[in-house]
C-alpha cells in the first residue's frame, strides 16, 4: 500500500464525508455490487500503448481487475478508501494502491491505459480540469481512458435516495464536459450511455493527446492564453518550451510567475492559470487554420464562464485577429470576454522579431496591474 498525499494549498483535494462513507460501508457496498461492463473494460486494457500500466482508477473492491490484466501484467487498483482496497480478492494480480484520483502517484507517461468507473463523479467541478492534467501527464500518447461520469441537470451534492447516506456527486453539463476533455487533452472516441434514470449514466472513452493540458481552477487572478502548442511544448508539458520562446524570461521580469517553465506552479503560486486558443499541437502557429482558432474562441469563452478568472490575457495578437476581432491592437480590449476583462498582446515567439523581450514585459507587467485591481 502507498500513503495517501496530503495535497498542498490550491491542489484537489478528496471530499473527506465521501471517503468516510467508502471506508464505513466497504463491505455492504461490495455486497450490492457486480462486475457490469465486462467485456468493455476488456477493451479498454487490450488497446493499451506499448508496454505501460493499467490502471483502475477508484477502483473500490477490484471488481473488474481480472478483466484488466493483460498479459500477465499486473494492474494497478487505485482507491482513496483503504477499506476498499482490503477487500480485493486475494490472488488477483493487482497492486494495490492508497491514492485519491486527483493526485495520481504515477511517473509522467507511465499509463498505457485507464479505466475510472464513477470515480471522477465525485471531484468537486472546479478542480476537474486539473484533475484531468494529472491523469494527461500520468497517459502515454495514444493511451485509452474510459470514465464512467454522471451528467444531468442537477445541483452538486448527495444524490437523493442514495442507499448509502449523503455521498457528494457532481453533475455535468455533457457539452462543458467536453470541452473540459479537451482542454485537458483528450479526445473523446466513444460515447456509451449505461443509465439513464434521474441523472443519464454515461461511459465516455477518450484518447490521450500529443499536446497540451490546461492547468486552470477557481480562483484565478489570470487565465493566459497561447495560440496553440508547438510540437516541442507538447513534449515538454509545458507552454512556450521553444529555445527561441522569450514567454518565460518576460513574465519572470514582469512579476506575474515566480517560477520558470511550470505550469503548475504558476497556477498555485501565483493564481495564473493557462490554456490554449486552439488545442492541436503544430510546428508553427501559422498551421491552425481560421475555423479552429474560431471554434478555439468559443470553447475559451465557455471555459472562463466556467470559471471567472479575475482577467484574460491572449498571448497572441494574430490568432485573436483570426478567431473573433480583425481590427484587434495590443492592449485591453472594450470588449469582455464571459463578462472578464480581456488583454491581448503579441506573440512572444522569437519568429516575431517586431516585438522586444522588454516589449513583452511591459505587456505582463500591464497584465498583472490591471488583475491586482479587478
Amino acid at each position: 500500500m502507498v500513503a495517501e498525499p496530503v495535497p498542498e494549498a490550491g491542489l484537489p483535494r478528496p471530499d473527506p464525508h465521501t471517503v468516510g462513507i467508502y471506508e464505513s460501508q466497504a463491505t455492504r457496498w461490495r455486497a450490492s455490487r457486480t462486475a457490469e461492463h465486462r467485456e468493455m473494460a476488456r477493451s479498454i486494457a487490450a488497446a493499451r500503448v506499448g508496454d505501460g500500466l493499467v490502471a483502475d482508477l477508484g477502483c473500490g473492491p477490484g471488481l473488474h481487475l481480472p478483466d484488466l490484466s493483460v498479459d500477465g501484467t499486473p494492474v494497478v487498483a487505485l482507491d482513496v478508501a483503504r477499506a476498499m482496497l482490503d477487500l480485493i480478492e486475494p490472488g488477483l494480480d493487482a497492486l494495490a494502491v492508497r491514492s485519491d484520483i486527483a493526485l495520481l502517484p504515477f511517473a509522467a507517461r507511465s499509463l498505457g491505459a485507464v479505466w475510472a468507473s464513477k470515480s471522477y463523479v465525485h471531484v468537486d467541478r472546479r478542480h476537474l480540469p486539473l484533475a484531468l492534467w494529472d491523469l494527461h501527464r500520468a497517459c502515454r500518447v495514444g493511451a485509452p481512458a474510459a470514465l464512467r461520469v454522471f451528467c444531468g441537470d442537477q445541483p452538486d451534492g448527495p444524490h437523493p435516495g442514495d442507499e448509502f447516506g449523503t455521498r457528494n456527486y457532481t453533475w455535468w453539463d455533457e457539452d462543458l464536459l467536453t470541452d473540459i476533455y479537451e482542454g485537458a487533452g483528450f479526445t473523446v472516441t466513444d460515447r456509451r450511455v449505461v443509465g439513464d434514470h434521474a441523472v443519464l449514466d454515461v461511459f465516455h472513452t477518450l484518447r490521450r493527446e500529443h499536446t497540451l493540458a490546461d492547468t486552470v481552477g477557481p480562483d484565478m487572478d489570470v487565465l493566459l492564453v497561447g495560440l496553440n502548442p508547438s510540437l516541442p511544448a507538447a513534449e515538454a508539458g509545458y507552454g512556450f518550451a521553444g529555445p527561441s520562446n522569450r514567454f518565460w524570461r518576460a513574465a519572470r521580469a514582469s512579476g506575474l510567475l515566480t517560477t520558470q517553465r511550470d505550469p503548475l506552479r504558476a497556477l498555485i503560486d501565483d493564481g495564473v492559470g493557462m490554456t490554449d486558443l486552439v488545442k492541436r499541437a503544430t510546428t508553427r502557429a501559422s498551421e491552425v487554420n481560421r475555423a479552429e482558432f474560431r471554434r478555439g474562441a468559443d470553447r475559451l469563452e465557455r471555459l472562463v464562464g466556467f470559471l471567472h478568472p479575475r482577467m484574460v490575457c491572449l498571448v497572441g495578437l494574430s490568432g485573436w485577429r483570426a478567431a473573433r476581432d480583425p481590427g484587434a491592437r495590443p492592449g485591453l480590449q472594450e470588449h469582455t470576454l464571459a463578462g472578464r476583462p480581456l488583454y491581448v498582446m503579441p506573440n512572444p515567439s522569437g519568429l516575431n522579431t517586431h516585438i522586444t523581450l522588454e516589449g513583452l514585459t511591459g505587456h505582463l507587467a500591464e497584465v498583472k496591474r490591471l488583475a491586482s485591481r479587478i
